[in-house]
């Protein structure tokens, strides 16, 4: 996992606790099978690729209301 990915996913997702969550859920989602949302190279890992992809809005969190 690249560090400049991290702070630049940091920007947009500011909650740490939510940023690993939301990169932890993509990643087995990307390893269960699921497409990647954006062109990839061989040298990236999932996290690389779950990162990127909230990054470049691919991904964002949605949240919703309190029952």
């Amino acid at each position: 996992m690249k560090s400049e990915l991290v702070e630049k996913a940091s920007e947009i997702v500011t909650d740490p606790l939510v940023l690993v969550n939301l990169v932890s859920q993509r990643v087995r989602q990307l390893n269960s099978g699921r497409s990647p949302l954006i062109p990839t190279r061989p040298s990236m890992g999932a996290a690389d690729i779950a990162l990127t992809e909230i990054i470049e809005g691919k991904i964002r969190l949605v949240e919703t209301p309190p029952l």
